[in-house]
């Protein structure tokens, strides 16, 4: 018999993990057990095979360790808050733009029990979903008609394939991008189910390049997350449209970041507002509503009324509807907006609309308070620090920022970085020489006063594990 042969032998029955005293006194249902067991042993089992375990010993304690995790991780939600501290605005791996307290309240007021989701209070029959955001959607954008669907790749391939499966969608070469995770807009058009017409070339395309016959829809697609300079030259919304208005097509813009107010007052680049295409003459505008919007995961459509109606009728609109959260969400970042509260109640504009002189006090206000309660192993010191907006929007371009830079004596700052990752309060940071950088517009944007709180918290406990 091998040593592996042995090892695999001596590891413990399901019955007898499910009976171990790391499952405490609560009542988990047996199954839940058994399957937690049967996981546990499958990876001891492939670590023996693969040789990092050795010894009876070693296979004994990694059952224990590793079935105390798999129990923890079953009673602690994996998905949960983390501090970001990297200086992305709208960080799509941690989540996109936080919510507005006022979002989260019609959330609960909404979704905690039952909601008039598709029922019409005034006449007691069958309403729609969409009239939740359809009066506000004009409102804001001067469009006729509006729909959400459940993110905006999902947007733009739903207006695609309401208006123009089974025919040509002409496009340029040089907007056929990739809009993250890998998705790219050709992929998008092929499962739309509209045949890909490319036209012009990368850098440069001209209205007679558009002038296909037989064209289903004509589709642009703002380079929002890139940047195209030198010799290069695109068609504007206006030519299109006439071009599209005198072949008797639709316009689809797609936006992407969904920019509602002019971005230069914030020492941004300008880009289009969903107001401006559409008074440009595009026919229907797509855009993501946690992006510059700043609310919930959402894909808008907006644009005619009659185009809108076609798009809402397919089935596919169907499948990617959203739920009542969603709507609750989308339905207050709207209302902020359109009440002119957006940098008071919405926390991505409050980020974008700090200070430097509010930055640097917040910063001045940790290194203060951090003095008095760690050790003398850290130094501390606010630093001048850049913060990109992210999610695929304003490419190249950051916002002034402070960061809290933070260094320890004995641990290095990829490790200290880790470990504050990893906290009871997850701190997500960026690690530069010897010292983690903490961006505080970031930051301050995913929870204001409360960040900051918790980041003192979880810097304290890191002291306390080291001392």
């Amino acid at each position: 018999m091998t040593v592996t042969q042995s090892l695999l032998r001596h590891l413990p029955a399901i019955d007898r993990l499910n009976n171990h005293s790391l499952w405490g006194a609560k009542g988990w249902p047996e199954q839940t057990r058994t399957q937690i067991c049967r996981d546990t042993l499958a990876e001891i089992r492939a670590q023996v095979q693969s040789g990092s375990l050795k010894d009876i010993d070693s296979v004994q304690a990694a059952v224990q360790a590793l079935l105390k995790r798999n129990i923890e991780m079953l009673a602690r939600p994996s998905l949960r808050r983390v501090l970001n501290g990297t200086g992305v605005l709208i960080h799509t791996n941690a989540g996109r733009a936080p919510l507005s307290a006022q979002a989260l309240e019609q959330i609960r007021l909404t979704s905690g029990g039952y909601c008039n989701l598709e029922l019409s209070l005034e006449s007691g029959q069958r309403g729609s979903r969409h009239d939740h955001i359809r009066d506000l959607a004009r409102w804001l954008f001067e469009a006729d008609d509006a729909l959400a669907v459940s993110n905006g790749a999902g947007a733009l391939m739903l207006a695609l394939h309401g208006l123009g499966r089974g025919g040509r969608a002409v496009i340029s070469r040089g907007e056929l991008v990739e809009i993250g995770g890998s998705f790219r807009v050709p992929e998008v058009m092929q499962a739309a189910g509209v045949t890909l017409v490319e036209v012009g070339t990368t850098n440069r395309t001209w209205i007679k390049d558009y002038d296909v016959e037989s064209a289903a829809l004509i589709l642009q697609v703002h380079r929002s997350n890139f940047r195209q300079q030198g010799f290069v030259h695109s068609v504007q919304i206006a030519e299109l449209a006439e071009l599209a208005t005198a072949k008797g097509v639709p316009l689809i813009v797609d936006l992407g970041s969904g920019v509602v107010e002019d971005l230069q007052q914030w020492r941004l680049q300008p880009e289009p507002t969903v107001r401006e295409t559409l008074k440009a003459g595009a026919d229907l505008v797509t855009f993501s509503g946690d992006k510059l919007l700043g609310g919930p995961q959402a894909g808008l459509i907006v644009g005619r009324s009659d185009l809108v109606e076609k798009i809402r009728s397919v089935a596919m609109a169907r499948a990617l509807r959203v739920d009542s959260l969603i709507l609750a969400a989308l339905a207050a970042t709207l209302r902020s907006i359109v009440s002119g509260e957006a940098t008071r109640e919405l926390p991505l504009w409050q980020g974008i609309d700090l200070s430097d002189s509010a930055l640097q006090a917040i910063g001045q206000r940790c290194v203060d308070k951090l003095t008095k309660l760690l050790s003398k192993d850290w130094s501390l010191r606010v630093e001048p620090s850049e913060c990109a907006i992210g999610g695929g929007a304003q490419p190249g371009a950051t916002l002034p920022s402070r960061a809290l830079c933070v260094e320890h004596a004995t641990m290095g700052a990829d490790a200290l970085s880790r470990t504050l990752r990893k906290g009871a309060i997850s701190v997500l940071s960026r690690p530069r020489d010897r010292a983690v950088w903490i961006d505080l517009r970031s930051l301050w944007t995913g929870g204001a006063d409360e960040a900051i709180v918790d980041l003192i918290h979880a810097l304290v406990s890191v002291d306390e594990q080291l001392d």
